[in-house]
C-alpha cells in the first residue's frame, strides 16, 4: 500500500515482523539467548538477524551481557504503561541499596506486567555465594514472594495468573487455586510474603509492597538469598527492614498514607470479588 507521498510501506513492515520475530524468541523458559539460538529459533539469515539483533541493543530493545542477549529495561518499562510515569527505578534507588546494605543480600524492585513479573532493577550482595538476579529478568507471579506480594495486591493479576497456569517449578510450588488464595489473604493480612524454594530449590525471598501516588500498587521490593542464609527464622527477622523499605520506596515516588486509606475499600472489594469468581 503506498503512503501518501507515493512511497510503499512494504519494507518497513517486513523489518517490523523480523523484529517482531526476535523478541519473541525470548521467553520466561529462556529469557536469555545467545545469537545463534536467535538465529534458530527466528530461522532468519544469519546477517540480517545479527544486523537486528545489533540495533535492538543499540536503541535498548536487547540488553547483552557478553554472548547473551535479554529483553531490555527500555522494553520493559515501555511494556508497563504507568508504571514508569514517576521514574521508578531512579526514585527508589536509594532505599532499594539501604535494603542491600541493611540484610546484606541482593535486593530487587519488580514489576508486574500480565502473569509475569520482572526484575527492573537491583544492587547485588556482596557475598561470594549469592543467588542470581539480572535486570530483565522475567519470572512468574504464583511462584517466589513477589509475585505473590503482586498478586496479593493487584485484583487483576490473579485472574492473568490464572489464565496463564499455575506451573509447578519445584515440590513447594504452588499450584492449587484455594491454596493460593488462602495465601495472598494471609500476606496481605501480614504486610509480606516470604518464600522457600517455590521456584528454584534452595532459594528463599522476602517482598513487601511498593505503593504509588495514588494508593495503587505499582512495584514489589524484596530480597533474595539461598536458602541457608535466608530460611523461615532469618526471614522473620528481616521482614520489618523489608516493609520498612518499601514503604520508604512508596514514599519516595509520592505515596500518602491517606490515599490508600481512601482507596482501600474498593481494593478490598476487589480483592474478595476475584477470590470468589473470576
Amino acid at each position: 500500500m503506498p503512503d501518501d507521498d507515493g512511497r510503499t510501506s512494504v519494507v518497513p513492515v517486513l523489518v517490523l515482523r523480523k523484529i517482531t520475530q526476535i523478541l519473541r524468541s525470548f521467553s520466561i523458559e529462556q529469557p536469555e539467548l545467545t545469537l545463534q539460538q536467535i538465529i534458530r529459533t527466528t530461522g532468519l539469515p544469519p546477517s540480517t538477524c545479527q544486523r537486528l539483533v545489533r540495533n535492538l541493543v543499540v536503541e535498548g530493545f536487547l540488553d547483552r551481557d557478553d554472548d547473551r542477549y535479554r529483553i531490555g529495561l527500555d522494553f520493559v518499562q515501555w511494556a508497563a504503561p504507568g508504571t514508569f510515569g514517576l521514574d521508578i527505578v531512579r526514585l527508589t534507588r536509594p532505599a532499594l541499596q539501604a535494603l542491600r546494605d541493611r540484610t546484606g543480600e541482593t535486593a530487587c524492585l519488580y514489576v508486574r506486567h500480565g502473569p509475569f513479573r520482572t526484575v527492573v532493577s537491583l544492587a547485588e550482595s556482596r557475598h561470594p555465594v549469592i543467588r542470581l538476579f539480572v535486570v530483565g529478568m522475567v519470572m512468574p507471579l504464583h511462584a517466589g514472594s513477589a509475585g505473590k506480594v503482586l498478586l496479593a495486591w493487584d485484583p487483576t493479576a490473579r485472574q492473568e495468573a490464572v489464565r496463564h497456569g499455575l506451573g509447578r517449578f519445584t515440590e513447594h510450588t504452588t499450584v492449587d487455586i484455594d491454596e493460593l488464595t488462602g495465601q495472598l489473604a494471609a500476606i496481605r493480612r501480614a504486610g509480606y510474603a516470604a518464600s522457600f524454594e517455590e521456584r528454584d530449590a534452595g532459594a528463599a525471598s522476602i517482598s513487601a509492597p511498593v505503593f504509588g501516588l495514588s494508593g495503587e500498587l505499582v512495584a514489589a521490593l524484596g530480597i533474595g538469598a539461598p536458602l541457608q542464609r535466608l530460611g523461615p527464622a532469618e526471614a522473620g527477622r528481616w521482614a520489618p527492614t523489608v516493609m520498612e523499605l518499601a514503604r520508604d520506596a512508596s514514599r519516595r515516588i509520592g505515596f500518602r498514607a491517606e490515599m490508600r486509606a481512601e482507596n482501600l475499600s474498593a481494593s478490598v472489594a476487589d480483592v474478595r470479588a476475584t477470590a470468589t469468581g473470576d
